[in-house]
């Protein structure tokens, strides 16, 4: 049972400071050990997979009619002054709570996982769209090289829609980190290999995707054991790299069956 909530009224509060660089600087998750975590949605989908908040936050005039489950989760529960949400929100239309959570420890990739490699992709909603089309199509892991837009971010986090609590993620890795996985590496390109509606697509594998303009860096080509292009019988030169994602990531879903 959580304790009578704490009311903080201050902006000159602690948590209230945490809060805002957690939402606003996309690498504070990495200084502070934990992330935030904003909209019931969000928080919904990290307690269906067992995940258990440190702190929950509640816009003052939203606690009455939170959710029991919410209210609950917890051990501290803590009360915001609605006047400071604006504050502390990376939302346009703030939420009316969030959840604090430790920041999952994962040691190392799995080198037989099924695994979707982000190679230096910039956009945060085309990280995010990837963790959930990869969490929806039977991946279990996300290898991210350095560089690529930061895993747990709120943006991220957002654009995820609840992937990250299904998925093993793995940020700030090098070249070496990914040629040691032992599952075949296939390449997206957008001008070479087998197309993917006729090539025979292994399981489990690990899909290399590009930056959004450079496309796969060559070091990782090298690596792979098959390049993959898509048919694009309308005349475009390339697709947004989400939505090459959810392409090959279905096409090895339905492969499996």
């Amino acid at each position: 049972m959580a304790a009578a909530p704490l009311l903080i009224q201050s902006r000159e509060n602690t948590l209230v400071k945490d809060l805002r660089r957690l939402s606003q600087d996309s690498t504070a998750y990495r200084k502070q050990g934990r992330v935030w975590l904003e909209g019931d949605h969000l928080c919904s989908a990290a307690l269906v997979r067992s995940m258990k908040p440190q702190i929950a936050v509640f816009a003052e005039s939203f606690w009455p009619q939170a959710p029991s489950d919410l209210k609950q989760a917890a051990e501290r529960n803590v009360l915001m002054a609605d006047v400071l949400w604006r504050d502390i929100s990376g939302l346009e239309s703030p939420a009316q709570m969030g959840f604090v959570m430790e920041l999952p420890n994962t040691a190392g990739l799995d080198p037989h996982a099924p695994t979707v490699v982000l190679d230096r992709l910039q956009d945060a909603g085309n990280v995010g769209s990837i963790l959930r089309t990869a969490s929806a199509f039977g991946f279990t892991q996300i290898a991210a090289v350095k560089g690529t837009a930061a895993l747990w971010s709120a943006k991220v986090l957002r654009a995820g829609m609840g992937a990250h609590f299904a998925l093993r993620l793995v940020e700030g890795l090098g070249n070496e980190d990914i040629e040691g996985l032992q599952v075949p590496l296939l390449a997206t390109s957008s001008h070479q290999g087998d197309f993917l509606h006729r090539a025979a697509l292994p399981w489990p594998c690990a899909w290399l995707m590009g930056h959004e303009g450079q496309g796969v860096s060559e070091a990782l080509q090298r690596h792979a054991s098959a390049h993959i292009r898509i048919a694009q019988p309308g005349g475009e030169e390339s697709l947004n790299v989400a939505a090459a994602a959810a392409i090959c990531l279905h096409a090895s879903g339905a492969a499996r069956s």
